[in-house]
Parts: structure tokens; sequence; C-alpha cells
């Protein structure tokens, strides 16, 4: 156990009695990867839908490299900013929400009730993800279950198409320029204080593929005893909110919240790592004001903006 101590660096924006520390939960993209340049790409595809509806093409290959070359072309204020406040949820929700916002706007006709579409609109922004309480139409849900991984599967082509495919071969040449500054040297650390590190995401994992290939191509070994123990994630059909992967992750670990570090940069970590009476670290760059509000607001306890700040060691007991 890792014993973490509360003092009076301005890093700290909600204070915590002493812990001990044994596991990590750590987010990947834009936590310690710089690989994905996922916002902009995000943004496209959602505003596409939005705009354009669901022709029976929509993830057609022309369709793919058409929304690749407009990818970042222009400002697109809704859901830039859906996006941003949308960080940490899993990708299948942040497609559901594209497709409903569609169904409000017409682009998409099916038979539901809309008020209940736009409340779970509303929701989906307020950072809810599981909405099996509510009643829908048969046709809505067959609908969402057929759309809602076919536009996961389209954003990740696009996404690849953009940049994915190209950063990931440039960080196997060279990992440095992918990676958060001290993020291999900070979860070195942990280890060698005897914490064992996770990695949480909301994308597809599939050994040797995607989010595994880019966590390995950046030189993290995982398995049993290595610097990364597992990484967790969702699937193309089913919707696993990453509270939940980090909740299932501490039960099936038979750990207790408190003796977990969280360290994330969306929503959805941070709040769940607040809620399990973890220590949460957010990662931001100190241009990302909304986030860091809304980071202090959601209960993380320290936040930096990357892992070379000498606080950051004194408060986990070592040195950088």
């Amino acid at each position: 156990m890792l014993k973490i101590h509360d003092t009076n660096s301005e890093i700290i924006i909600n204070h915590f009695e002493d812990m001990e520390i044994g596991y990590a939960f750590h987010d990947i993209d834009g936590t310690h990867s710089l690989i994905r340049e996922w916002p902009p790409v995000m943004s496209i595809c959602l505003y596409d839908v939005i705009a354009n509806g669901l022709p029976e093409d929509f993830d057609s290959k022309e369709n793919e490299k058409r929304l690749i070359e407009e990818c970042g072309k222009k400002a697109l204020p809704e859901t830039d900013r859906f996006c941003v406040e949308s960080a940490g949820l899993s990708a299948l929700t942040q497609m559901e929400w594209a497709i409903r916002r569609a169904v409000e706007e017409g682009t998409v006709t099916i038979s539901c009730d809309m008020n209940t579409n736009s409340e779970i609109i509303k929701r989906i922004w307020s950072g809810e993800e599981i909405f099996d309480n509510f009643e829908e139409t048969n046709e809505m849900r067959e609908m969402l279950a057929e759309k809602t991984p076919r536009l996961f599967k389209l954003y990740e082509a696009v996404l690849n198409g953009y940049c994915r495919d190209k950063n990931l071969e440039k960080a196997k040449e060279n990992s440095k320029d992918f990676l958060v500054d001290g993020s291999m040297e900070f979860m070195k650390f942990l280890k060698e204080n005897g914490v064992k590190n996770y990695f949480v995401t909301g994308a597809v994992v599939e050994k040797g593929m995607g989010m595994h290939e880019e966590v390995e191509g950046l030189g993290y070994k995982i398995g049993t005893g290595e610097l990364v123990e597992d990484i967790l994630g969702s699937t193309w059909t089913e919707k696993m909110p990453k509270e939940m992967v980090m909740k299932k992750l501490r039960d099936d670990l038979k750990i207790d919240g408190k003796n977990v570090l969280v360290v994330g940069d969306g929503r959805a970590e941070i709040l769940a790592g607040a809620e399990m009476g973890a220590l949460v670290i957010s990662r931001l760059p100190k241009t990302a004001q909304y986030q860091r509000k809304l980071h202090r607001e959601l209960g993380a306890n320290i936040i930096v903006e990357n892992y070379l700040n000498k606080d950051l060691y004194e408060i986990f007991g070592g040195k950088l």
C-alpha cells in the first residue's frame, strides 16, 4: 500500500484524509495517451447524423471518406460542446445521443414518445447512460439496437483514417510525442510502491487491436505483474458505462474504494471515483477551464496538467 497525505499544495482542489492506495484505475485517452484526436472526429460524425439523418448507406466507405475530409474544417457549436461535456461516457451512449437528436430534429423518423426521447437526451448530456426504466416503443428500441453499433463503427473508421492509424505508427517509433508528460514515470512509480495499475476505457477492447494495440504501441506492458495488470472496456454492441466497468473491477478485486486511485480527464471516471470514495486525480490542460470547474464540482481531489508536478510526488510520499 502507498500512503497518501493531504498537503497545502495548490494542485489539491478538494481536500481528503490520509489514505492507503493499493490499486489505480486509469483512463487512457487524454489522460495518458494522445494518439486519438477524437473530439473533432466524433463531433463531425454526430453532427452529420443530426443534420442528415441515417440513410441506409450512412456507414458506407464513401461516407467514411467524406467525413474524414470534413473533420475539423469548421466549428460545430452543439456537437463540439457535447464532446467536451460527454468525455468519459461510453461511445455507444454518445452515438445514441446523436440518433435521438436526429429524431428530435425530424431527420430520422420513427414511432416514439417524443417527450421521453427529449428527456433522455437531457439526461445523457448530464452524464446518465442507462435508461431501462423508460417505456419506449419497440420501433425505437429496435432502431437504436441496429443503428447505434453501426454508427459507432463508422466513427471508429473515421477516427482511424483521420488520425489514429498514422499517430500509432509514429508512436511506435517515438512514444514520447504521444504520451502526456511524465505518464510512464508516474505509473512506474506507483507500481514500484506496491500499486497495481489498471486501464479502463469507453472504447472497445480486443487483444492486439484498437485500444489494446495503442497501449502496447506506447510501451505499456499488459498482464499480471506488468506495469498494467489489465485493460477493460466496452464492446461494439453492449453499452458498458465506465462507471460500471470501474465498479465491477472494484468488486471483482474485492477491494474498498478508499484504497483506489482514479486518474482521468472525463466526467464519467471522475464522478465514479468520487462516488466510490477513491482518491481522484483530474488530468487536464490549463486551458480547459470549463472541465476544471466541472471536475472540482464532481469531486476530483487533485488536478494536474501533467505528471511532472513535484507536488504530486510529495502528496504520494516520493520524489520526482
